[in-house]
């Protein structure tokens, strides 16, 4: 999707993708609304098999608009296992780079992560936090649960609205 494309190329690219997305998101969600009455096992069975399907093509790498753009929610665990990774004692950990947000979770302190490299690379990997683990939550079960959340990853992952676009394809409601 994304192969070979220089900075600039990249970042007007996502620039289109998220305005794709602004555009189709009234209709998504009147799609999702449809989509919630259906049996979750179809539904999952669909987006599980998508995917697969769509991250064959597509390399998270050439992309990092999600590291670039949003924070992920960091629960205790989360932090400490990134504290642990980084040698670091959990409360620096989170006074170095996180806060409490409206919500009361913790999120990072700024865009980009701290954590992502020029290359793309998370220098946390092996510890980084469950919300990054499961991004963009495409492959889990119980998918009608997260609706919402996905209408706004579209916004963010060019993977995420690839999916829900072939969903509409193969699940037309």
């Amino acid at each position: 999707m994304f192969e070979s494309l220089s900075f600039a190329a990249m970042k007007i690219e996502l620039e289109h993708q998220k305005q794709r997305a602004k555009d189709a998101k009234k209709a998504n969600k009147k799609y999702f609304a449809k989509l919630a009455k259906r049996p979750p096992r179809i539904l999952d069975r669909a987006v599980a098999s998508l995917h697969e399907e769509v991250f064959q093509e597509v390399d998270c790498l050439e992309c990092a608009n999600c590291c670039k753009t949003t924070s992920p929610i960091w629960r205790d665990k989360d932090i400490e296992r990134a504290a642990g990774f980084l040698k670091l004692r959990p409360a620096e950990l989170t006074e170095k780079y996180l806060h409490l947000d409206e919500d009361g979770d913790y999120v990072f302190n700024s865009a980009p992560c701290p954590f992502l490299g020029e290359d793309n690379y998370c220098s946390i990997y092996e510890a980084r936090p469950k919300a990054c683990r499961e991004y963009p939550h495409t492959d889990r079960k119980q998918f009608h649960q997260i609706l919402s959340l996905t209408l706004k990853n579209t916004e963010i992952c060019p993977a995420t609205l690839e999916i829900v676009k072939r969903l509409q394809q193969i699940l037309p409601v």
